[in-house]
């Protein structure tokens, strides 16, 4: 009988000799394989392997053999692939023979002798040869597994640095991985044969199960080899095969947590391994264990190791995932876990609850009890969800809406807690983290689609529907009351049952709900009053939650503003959405995502393409012509602008197919019955939409545009002509050229009747006649000939004789003669007429300018060219062209508006008469439309020329501070706006002037006093000074678009440079504090400027700056100010070492309780992030400038004491010498020369008076004392002092009570008292400082 074979530590073990295992079986004489040659190594691999396949398979017991087979084992990795896969094979083969001889153990035993087998073999012999064989073949296997995986990643190490291009290495040619996997696979179905057989029941070799688990774990660790799926099934099998059926399930449990904490790939599949436990052996205990482990550790070790929470978490999601039910009895265990700080773990019980949910309790098998019981625990966890709605964290929140929505798409979510969850989803759409934002957007998606109510949700249609299926069930039941207490009492009864029947219910009253909500003019039979109790529940929910989908609208536009392109795509989604169920109000949502278009975002731009392209393009021709116009009719100038911007686009892309095009055509022909004007300008907005990027859509369609644009229609629909204006400037290059050689005169024909006739009123001629000058520019040979004859036209219908100059004198008299309608066209011509002239000069200019560039270009060519061009260089002949050009230009733009004594032109001749006209303010008043004509007319013609602007600067601001009319106003701001464009050095010196528009009452000039100082500043035309005040003071304006455009602005100043708002936020703050705004408005405004600055450099020296203000400032409200913006900061260490430093400088300012509250709120916030050295360092500071508050408080009463004391001493001074004064008047007339007293009652009423003075000056002097004994029990070290200044004071009283000879005394006493005082006071602030 062959020695135990006992497992070593490692391989290499068998080769020593131990002394307390000498009956052991090991390695007596290996061999060194590296000492033999090819042919002997390969002798010996042949013979050892002939040796088992030939012998019975308990040979593998006998010294020699086991020498060999250890020897190869050892040095398994030098060997040739054939030897490998020759002793690999074998091995496998022998042992996959003996497993099944282990059950015929005891049926040999059981049919023969006791003790002996049939053949006389010992029983205990023949186990112990199994056992022996058994342990033998497992280790060497598995010792082969671990060599060749070690070896494998080594190699793959090394050709990793080595480069891909590297030959493959032929010593690993051979399938090794289905050798491994076999391999596992036997040592797992070695496991599960009836191992008692061979160890005894309960005595199963500790060190044998030992072995097989570490090397599992060992292989577990490896990634590469967990990627064969048979391999990993086979280590799972043995996982779970030791910790069940062999009972080692601490052991598995602890190394099982290991690797999920180390090894973060290993979780997925060691959840696998712990769930197959539990379906192949119906025994759960190793998941158990596993889940009791992690609910004993301390959630704050959890919140340190942060990897180990995260992989922890995905393990018990995986393992909910693979044995819901075993996760959901053990449950409790976890759920402590919710109150602990680590956001990962809450997120995965988030992940487990929402797994069980989903599949724990989908067996309704059992009786009414058992499943009133799951789904109470369904409903408890429901509940624990709706909690975590409100969690701390926002990747919490974020990932409970997504468990939410995946129970939303699994029909896991009961009727009865819909509508809730759509409330909670809606207000998270309020959250300020983006991604509880984005996950809340993608809940109402899941909920939308996945509603159990019908595809329309119109609160309408469910209203109609609802009312009808309650008349019906008010028919069948009449007694309403009566119902409610049987519906209380039952729900009382059933309590869960009742929500999973009520879900029930509803999906089958779905198909009915949607018949009733699309037919209503007719209600269904339903059949018993069950169903329609059911069917008015599931319409009274569906309202509900139509109307909480509806609720959200104004939510969804502001998120459509939002900054975070996540916000922006997901309500994009949503309303897409929305739309497709027709909720009400969705429609318009979608219209304001057009501006979107404009973003610099791709993402964002690509979200409104394609909702534009699903929504209004994607249907046939005719649709999607009708859309597209719809759109163009409704929509405002900022959209039109978008919508132009996306057609365009489409159009160029090919999207917009030619059979739209057409389609439009006929509705701008009115080909299409049933359509008017208002459709046929909406059709033509479009085509000029389209002729953007392809003009000849309008090449053929010339003549319908003349005849439809500017004939009788114009006069039906306001933008007709305008509309038709803007498709001749769109017009081809081509067209355009045959339109000035052939000199149309029908179309300038009409373009000239449209500007100079009266047949339009006057909220259409402005439109038409503005786009119409601004055409015959465009496509005209000679414009300012066609222009010249317009303006010429228009003055002769106003001033037949010519006389312009002569009434210009006499204002009154000629609003007498000539229609204010009249003069107010004229004025908008000669303006637009001038200011299209000048475009037209900068034009032509830039046209020569091209011109001659690219004439230079072709003649460089030339060698003899390039000589003369350089010698014309160094004479300075191209810079005089250039200056030529410039002049010939500058000249051009002086005669748009010339007063010159030689010639004089139109537009000159207006320009003194406008300006006089502007001025006469109070008549102009009794005419606003005019009013408003003639100060635009005066700024086109102030941006065209400087002198006329310099001459008229203060009429504009004058107007544009006093006019009556808003609009002039609004307009005059606006071209302030322009004037400092184009002059910025005259509109210099009236900044102030500027910034004052942001106080005006009216709304709309303060927004556009908001819109120009922001592209003034913004684009830097204009210098950030020191009135950027009255910008930040718009931030809390009472009207929210201004407010907004404020808000914007700063955000948009804050990306330029190094944040401007960094430099100016000292001086905003000086101005403010002078400022008498509300102090919740200044807290706001400086709350949103410092929230702009976020560099920490930064921030420390605004630390420095607002300290050393509070030096400069004696005002307590200032000192609460700054207090509050250092409160605000976000200090880092340097900060707070600033801070600390510049104690002295707002040491003085700490009495105050507001302030030192302040000073406390910027320590907490410090404290927070600070590491524990430097918290140490905040507490001292905190305690010090506590310290100094007490004491600056002790010190102020002890100065307000003193300085009543002195008050109330020097009025009892004074009260008594008048008394003293009015005493010695009258002894003096009482007295004869002899001194003696002729009047004794009158002396005696004296003494009266005296002792009743005393008496007051001795309550006095008490009310002294106490007040001032009052001061002393604050200082105590101050007893003495106190008691010498009472006693002074006493004795004054005493002088002060006798006779005029000691007056002086007592009056030097009172001075005396006040030196003391004052001297006492200095003592004390100095002792103290």
């Amino acid at each position: 009988m062959a020695p135990p074979f006992s497992f070593p530590s490692n391989l290499k073990d068998l080769e020593e000799e131990d002394s307390d295992e000498a009956e052991c079986l090991r390695a007596v004489s290996p061999v060194q394989i590296s000492a033999l040659r090819p042919s002997q190594i390969e002798d010996l691999v042949k013979g050892m392997t002939f040796d088992l396949s030939d012998r019975d398979i308990f040979c593998v017991e006998e010294q020699d053999i086991f020498d060999k087979i250890y020897s190869l084992v050892r040095d398994f990795t030098k060997l040739p692939p054939a030897l490998k896969f020759n002793l690999v094979d074998t091995l496998r083969s022998n042992l996959s023979v003996l497993l099944p001889s282990v059950d015929s153990l005891s049926r040999a035993a059981e049919s023969s002798s006791p003790g002996l087998y049939e053949d006389g073999t010992n029983v205990a012999d023949r186990v112990a040869s199994h056992r022996n064989s058994l342990k033998i073949y497992s280790f060497f296997l598995l010792s082969v597994v671990l060599a060749e995986e070690s070896s494998a990643k080594t190699v793959t190490a090394s050709s990793s640095k080595l480069g891909t291009n590297r030959k493959k290495n032929t010593g690993y040619a051979w399938n090794w991985e289905a050798q491994r996997s076999k391999i596992l696979n036997l040592i797992a179905n070695s496991l599960e044969i009836n191992l008692s057989l061979l160890f005894g029941p309960g005595e199963i070799d500790d060190n044998y199960l030992s072995f097989i688990s570490k090397c599992t774990f060992t292989l577990y660790e490896n990634q590469t080899l967990l990627k064969d799926e048979e391999t990993r099934k086979s280590l799972g099998r043995i996982i779970s095969t030791i910790s069940t059926k062999l009972g080692r399930t601490d052991q598995i449990c602890a190394s099982v947590l290991h690797l999920i904490h180390k090894f973060d790939y290993t979780v997925a599949h060691l959840a696998e391994a712990v769930s197959v436990g539990e379906k192949k052996y119906g025994d759960g205990s190793l998941g158990v264990a596993l889940i009791r482990e992690i609910g004993r550790v301390d959630p704050k070790d959890y919140s340190r190791d942060t990897t180990g929470a995260e992989n922890v978490g995905r393990f018990l999601i995986d393992l909910a995932s693979h044995s819901p039910k075993l996760v959901s009895t053990n449950i409790g265990i976890l759920v402590p876990h919710f109150g602990g700080d680590s956001y990962k773990i809450r997120n995965s019980l988030v992940g487990v609850l929402g797994k069980l949910v989903a599949k724990a309790f989908n067996d309704l098998d059992g009786d009414v009890s058992n499943k009133s019981l799951r789904l109470r625990g369904k409903q408890a966890m429901l509940d624990v969800l709706l909690e975590r709605f409100r969690d701390v964290s926002a990747y919490t929140r974020s990932r409970v809406m997504q468990v939410w929505g995946e129970l939303c798409e699994g029909s896991a979510i009961l009727i009865g807690l819909w509508n809730e969850v759509a409330s909670l989803a809606a207000g998270r759409l309020e959250d300020k983290s983006a991604i509880v934002r984005k996950s809340a957007l993608g809940l109402l998606i899941s909920m939308l689609q996945h509603n159990p109510f019908g595809p329309q949700l119109r609160i309408a249609a469910f209203e109609t529907t609802l009312e009808k299926y309650k008349e019906k069930l008010q028919s069948l039941d009449p007694n309403p009351v009566e119902r409610e207490e049987r519906e209380e009492e039952e729900e009382e009864e059933l309590g869960v049952v009742e929500q999973q029947e009520s879900l029930t219910d509803s999906c089958q009253v779905d198909q009915v709900d949607r018949t009733g909500t699309q037919e209503e003019s007719t209600v269904p039979d339903m059949g018993g009053l069950e169903q329609i109790r059911a069917l008015v529940a599931s319409l009274e929910a569906g309202l509900r939650f139509s109307k909480q989908i509806n609720s959200v609208m104004p939510t969804l536009m502001q998120l459509l503003a939002s900054p975070n392109a996540s916000d922006v795509e997901y309500t994009i989604l949503l309303l897409m959405r929305c739309r497709q169920f027709q909720i009400d109000g969705s429609d318009e949502c979608l219209k304001k995502m057009l501006p979107l278009v404009f973003s610099q975002d791709k993402s964002i731009y690509e979200a409104v393409e394609n909702a534009f392209i699903t929504i209004y393009i994607r249907k046939n021709p005719v649709e999607t012509a009708k859309n597209l116009i719809n759109l163009a009719i409704e929509s405002t100038i900022g959209d039109l602008a978008a919508l132009e911007s996306l057609v365009s686009s489409l159009v160029f892309r090919g999207e917009i197919s030619s059979n739209t095009i057409s389609a439009l055509w006929d509705f701008f022909s009115f080909n299409i019955n049933g359509f008017g004007v208002v459709q046929s300008r909406g059709a033509l907005s479009i085509l000029c939409m389209a002729a953007w990027s392809s003009p000849q859509i309008l090449t053929n369609h010339l003549t319908e545009i003349i005849d439809i644009g500017f004939g009788r229609w114009a006069k039906q629909e306001p933008l007709l002509a305008r509309t038709a204006c803007v498709a001749l400037e769109r017009l081809s290059k081509e067209d355009k050229e045959k339109l000035r050689s052939s000199n149309n005169v029908r179309v300038f024909g009409n373009l000239q009747n449209l500007i100079t006739g009266f047949f339009l009123p006057d909220k259409i001629w402005y439109n038409a006649a503005d786009k119409a000058i601004s055409t015959v520019y465009c496509t005209h040979p000679e414009p300012e000939l066609f222009a010249s004859e317009s303006v010429k036209k228009s003055f002769g219908a106003l001033f037949p004789d010519g006389e312009l100059e002569n009434e210009g004198s006499d204002l009154v008299g000629l609003f007498a003669k000539l229609p204010v309608l009249k003069l107010g066209r004229f004025l908008f011509v000669v303006s637009h007429v001038a200011l299209n002239h000048l475009v037209y000069v900068e034009s032509c200019v830039r046209k020569i300018q091209k011109q001659k560039g690219k004439k230079e270009k072709e003649t460089a060519t030339s060698d003899n060219v390039n000589e003369v061009g350089s010698i014309n260089a160094e004479l300075g002949l191209t810079v005089s062209a250039d200056a030529a050009i410039d002049s010939l230009a500058e000249k051009a733009e002086k005669e748009i508006i010339s007063e010159s004594q030689v010639k004089k032109y139109l537009i000159g001749l207006c320009a003194p008469f406008l300006s006089k006209l502007c001025r006469n303010l109070n008549l102009l008043q009794k005419y606003p439309p005019l009013q408003r004509s003639a100060m635009l007319a005066l700024c086109r013609l102030m941006i065209i020329d400087s002198d006329f602007c310099e001459a008229n600067l203060q009429l504009l601001f004058t107007v544009a501070k006093t006019a009556q009319n808003e609009t002039v106003r609004s307009n005059c701001t606006l071209a302030i706006g322009d004037l400092a464009v184009r002059f910025p050095n005259l509109l210099e010196p009236w900044t102030e002037f500027i910034y004052a528009r942001l106080r005006d009452a009216s709304l709309s000039v303060r927004k556009n006093a908001v819109l120009v100082i922001s592209h003034l500043i913004l684009n830097d035309m204009m210098k950030v000074k020191g009135y950027i005040n009255e910008m930040a003071t718009c931030i809390e304006d009472e009207d929210e678009r201004i407010s907004s455009l404020a808000k914007l602005f700063f955000h948009e100043l804050s990306k330029k440079g190094s944040n401007p708002i960094y430099n100016l936020l000292p001086d905003i703050l000086g101005q403010l504090c002078n400022q008498n705004l509300p102090e919740e408005s200044f807290c706001n405004i400086m709350q949103f400027l410092i929230g702009s600055i976020k560099k920490d450099k930064q921030m420390d020296s605004l630390v420095e700056k607002l300290c050393n203000r509070f030096s400069g400032v004696n005002d307590v409200k200032q000192w609460e100010y700054i207090a509050y913006c250092l409160s605000q900061l976000t200090v880092t260490e340097k900060g707070l070492k600033k801070l600390i430093e510049s104690f002295k400088s707002y040491e003085h300012v700490l009495s105050e309780n507001s302030v030192l509250n302040h000073f406390k709120s910027m320590i907490a916030k410090c404290k927070k992030f600070a590491k524990a050295e430097v918290k140490a360092c905040i507490e001292e500071f905190e305690e010090k400038i506590s310290k100094i508050h007490e004491e600056r408080k002790e010190q102020e009463i002890t100065a307000r004491n003193a300085k009543l004391h002195q008050q109330r001493v020097g009025t009892l001074e004074g009260f008594l010498v008048k008394k003293k004064g009015t005493k010695e008047n009258i002894r003096t007339n009482n007295e004869d020369e002899n001194g003696e007293v002729l009047d004794p009652p009158v002396q005696e009423s004296s003494d009266t008076e005296t002792e009743n003075l005393n008496e007051q000056d001795e309550s006095l002097s008490e009310e002294s004392c106490v007040s001032k004994t009052k001061s002393s029990e604050l200082e105590e070290d101050d007893d003495e002092e106190e008691m010498e200044v009472q006693s002074t004071r006493m004795s004054s009283r005493r002088g002060m009570s006798k006779a005029k000879s000691k007056k002086a005394k007592g009056s030097a006493l009172k001075d005396s008292v006040i030196e003391s005082s004052v001297s006492r006071l200095k003592t004390r602030s100095s002792r103290r400082s």
